[in-house]
């Protein structure tokens, strides 16, 4: 008798298991008039990001039905957040960060369409990046927070290093840079393409640790510079092609002011209309390919061939 109630209590446990794991699926459903008490299925969906993501799987995907805001979020899993075709989701925040990614080493997360703002300038960041292997930020809009739009400072990183990809994305009016990269022993490795970082103090920053490459891409109208890389402990290098930084109050393109090396490369970018428009500080370099514009000063201190 004992053995068959052991037998039964067994099957018990692997049943609650087994439920456990069914409880999360792989794509889940988010709506301005779901509810977290929902499954978060297409027809019973949950009401905010925080509400679905305890009821998705590991690797899957929350996706978005209709216009609503849908509450800061703490992503610690590889997952999809995919707000829909013209950024109808959003994330409206006071006080707090927008989205804090504090994955795995291994994971990788994406965040698409989603418009995310801080209330008149009382957000921290708006995503903040903590921890991931890979982060995918695309067709977002980041604006409105007294720190940071993006914020990628690892603590926790791969051996090779966090890899960011950040596409068609824009980044405005915060209180700080529109793209803070700081790395942390190892390099945090950032590629931007066809984005916008305009009227932020700095467009974006790349410091400690960092290797940064810009194309297409717009870093103006800011209130100090446009494209910084300042570095007190680890190396930190910017690589900029095809892109813009104009009407920027101190600097367009500066390199240097720390403690460690920090170099910026220049092909094919227009600076105008800044305060200057290249400024190289302690350990700094500007290097130029000798395709650029610029009619606000400041010298590249080497140049390069065009390969």
């Amino acid at each position: 008798m004992k053995a068959f109630r052991f037998v039964l209590s067994l099957g018990g446990f692997f049943l609650l298991a087994t439920c456990a794991v069914q409880a999360q699926a792989t794509r889940t459903w988010i709506s301005g008039v779901g509810d977290d008490a929902n499954p978060c299925s297409r027809t019973a969906p949950c009401k905010t990001f925080a509400g679905a993501i305890s009821k998705t799987a590991a690797g899957g995907e929350i996706d978005n039905l209709d216009t609503g805001g849908f509450g800061a979020l703490t992503i610690t899993k590889a997952i999809t957040l995919d707000g829909g075709g013209g950024q109808v989701a959003s994330i409206l925040v006071s006080g707090t960060n927008g989205i804090i990614v504090a994955a795995g080493i291994g994971d990788v997360v994406t965040i698409r369409n989603i418009s995310i703002q801080g209330i008149a300038g009382q957000g921290l960041n708006g995503i903040q990046l903590n921890s991931a292997g890979a982060l995918h930020i695309e067709h977002c809009k980041i604006e409105g927070f007294g720190g940071n739009g993006i914020a990628i400072t690892p603590t926790s990183m791969p051996a090779a290093g966090t890899q960011v990809f950040i596409d068609d994305t824009i980044s405005q009016a915060n209180g700080a840079a529109g793209l803070q990269i700081t790395g942390n022993a190892a390099n945090v490795h950032v590629s931007v393409f066809n984005s916008r970082f305009t009227g932020n103090v700095n467009g974006i920053v790349a410091a400690d640790y960092s290797r940064v490459a810009v194309s297409h891409s717009d870093a103006s109208g800011n209130s100090s510079a446009g494209f910084s890389a300042a570095a007190g402990s680890g190396i930190s290098t910017m690589n900029i092609a095809d892109s813009n930084a104009t009407n920027n109050t101190v600097n367009g393109v500066q390199a240097g002011g720390g403690a460690a090396n920090s170099v910026i490369r220049l092909s094919n970018v227009t600076l105008l209309g800044n305060g200057a428009g290249m400024s190289i500080g302690s350990n700094g370099a500007i290097y130029s390919y000798g395709n650029n514009t610029n009619v606000n000063g400041g010298t590249p201190t080497g140049t390069l061939t065009l390969q």
